[in-house]
């Protein structure tokens, strides 16, 4: 990934936390709370794989 694409992963994060934050009905929260999660996972591998890769 490169650090643009972190950068819109990061924006794209934020966008959901607040919409999360905002949404009143408790299922759109949980579906979104869940597509925050799957977001966040997505970054902390990317990010752990260029980790690997930068020290190889």
């Amino acid at each position: 990934m490169t650090d643009q694409q972190v950068k819109d992963q990061e924006v794209r994060i934020a966008r959901y936390r607040l919409l999360e934050r905002e949404v009143t009905d408790p299922l759109a929260a949980c579906l979104l709370h869940g597509i925050v999660e799957e977001l966040e996972a997505d970054l902390r591998r990317d990010r752990a794989n260029r980790n690997r890769c930068e020290v190889v």
